[in-house]
């Protein structure tokens, strides 16, 4: 014999059904998208304490890609770059040599695989609570929200799907057959590369940028904050700082005391470690796997 089931309808005093009211009231107070209007966030020390890169070199390193050694040994060449580099107006030749080394023959399955375990391992609870709630104000208002990072775009699209953003802008590698070519589509997504790839994305996608915010924490992406209508410096660098306060730009920092110190220094070596340990690390698994 069928069972049949009871259903309940409430009703209000006026004798209209309490369900519908409600759906009525929530499409009431739906925001409709704002098609001009969008959000950039910088990822490392912006969305999240340190840098990603880093973060997916700690993974790699704990499924035996690579040894910690490796890591600490690239870390401090990756630094002594970056500051030199920094001194010749961000000369990244050496840099994008390196990257091309990082994907050179890894299949993009295993790579997106990969980011996707070691973001709910290690880099999940690293996001800024802060930024991930800057960031859903901006969904709230019905606009898209991208992430901006020089780390390779597929880390950088499986940080903002796991956080329910629109898309990720990042270094993008040339693909054949599934795999990497160790070529580079562009230039790495650093410095005014960020400010020119928000501009082609805000004409493909009918941005106005002067209605559009941007979020960062370094002062290697004051492009990007000076091609936007609103500049927000995150968690900022001290040239940051100074040049927020003399822009009249927003500042929002998230950090406190000592932990602010201890998060600076690794996210400082590991900004390098996509040309570094990661490039070690992915070349020495590959030697292995083909018995060299």
């Amino acid at each position: 014999m069928a069972r049949t089931r009871k259903v309940t309808v409430s009703t209000d005093a006026y004798g209209h059904t309490a369900g519908w009211a409600a759906t009525e009231l929530e499409e009431a107070l739906a925001v409709p998208p704002d098609p001009t209007a969008a959000a950039f966030f910088d990822v490392d020390n912006t969305m999240m304490q340190g840098a990603s890169i880093y973060w997916f070199a700690r993974g790699l390193a704990a499924r035996k890609y690579f040894t910690s050694g490796d890591l600490a040994r690239f870390a401090w060449q990756q630094l002594r770059f970056r500051v030199l580099a920094t001194e010749h107006a961000g000369d990244m030749s050496q840099a994008k040599e390196a990257a091309l080394a990082f994907v050179a023959g890894w299949r993009v399955d295993d790579v997106e695989r990969l980011s996707e375990e070691i973001f709910d391992e290690l880099m999940a609870p690293r996001i800024w609570g802060g930024s991930r709630a800057l960031a859903q104000l901006h969904l709230d208002a019905g606009q898209r929200v991208w992430l901006v990072s020089a780390a390779p775009v597929e880390i950088g699209r499986v940080i903002a799907q796991r956080l329910g953003l629109t898309g990720a802008i990042g270094t993008v590698a040339e693909i054949e057959d599934g795999a990497y070519t160790g070529r580079l589509v562009g230039d790495l997504m650093h410095g005014p590369a960020k400010a020119d790839a928000i501009a082609q994305l805000a004409s493909v996608e009918g941005l106005d940028l002067t209605r559009c915010t941007a979020y960062s924490d370094s002062s290697n992406d004051i492009p990007m904050l000076s091609a936007v209508g609103h500049a927000v410096a995150v968690n900022p660098d001290s040239a940051l700082r100074r040049e927020a306060r003399d822009r009249g730009w927003e500042i929002r920092d998230f950090r406190t005391g000592r932990k602010a110190a201890k998060i600076a220094v690794p996210s400082t070596a590991a900004a390098g470690l996509v040309v570094g340990a990661v490039t070690a690390g992915l070349a020495l698994r590959r030697r292995r796997r083909l018995g060299r």
